[in-house]
């Protein structure tokens, strides 16, 4: 699959260590999806686009724990970016879900659909018309980010082998994929664009 490289971004969704193996929100084989990811980053970097990697930053408290175990506290090892993702191409880490009352799946928007996170006016002030995604976890972050990618006017792509999902209730990752179809958000590996 050919993209404009220059107008293209890489969005790399919450690859932390709390997400992967060993994490206190582990998804099973999420450390899979670092290498097509790195692979990737460095392809569409070259090529003059743009890597954003995003970061759930969570205070002690927060209400997304009512629903899932502690996890990516602010500051602690679980929050950081897992060690063989790698950060040198990223040119902008959004930070998400940092307010205690308020969960954030999204890349672009809060949970409250109201509150953005700047990521889509950074992006089009870029003219970046095509917004590629991949990381953990397929059936929320990634769904959501991939949403409203499309939503907000974006050539939206997600990479097949670089998504992992947390499948919480039992179905979820393949309704994900159903519903990225259903938003016209285009399915594909790395492979296919490298």
């Amino acid at each position: 699959m050919k993209i404009d490289l220059p107008r293209s971004a890489l969005v790399i969704i919450d690859v932390q260590n709390d997400f992967c193996p060993g994490g206190a929100l582990e998804v099973e084989n999420g450390d899979e999806v670092i290498a097509p990811l790195n692979l990737l980053a460095s392809f569409i970097a070259a090529g003059g686009g743009r890597i954003v990697a995003t970061q759930d930053w969570h205070p002690k408290g927060h209400i997304s724990f009512e629903l899932w175990p502690d996890h990516c506290v602010q500051g602690s090892k679980g929050a950081h970016f897992y060690e063989s993702l790698d950060l040198k191409q990223v040119n902008l880490i959004i930070r998400k879900g940092f307010r205690s009352n308020l969960d954030s799946y999204s890349a672009f928007f809060e949970n409250d659909r109201q509150t953005s996170t700047g990521l889509d006016g950074y992006l089009k002030s870029l003219s970046i018309d095509t917004v590629v995604l991949g990381g953990i976890a397929t059936d929320y972050c990634v769904l959501y980010s991939a949403l409203d990618a499309a939503a907000q006017g974006f050539k939206t792509i997600v990479l097949s082998d670089a998504v992992r999902g947390v499948n919480k209730p039992p179905g979820s990752v393949e309704r994900a994929f159903e519903q990225f179809k259903e938003a016209g958000v285009i399915l594909t590996n790395s492979r296919e664009i490298t």
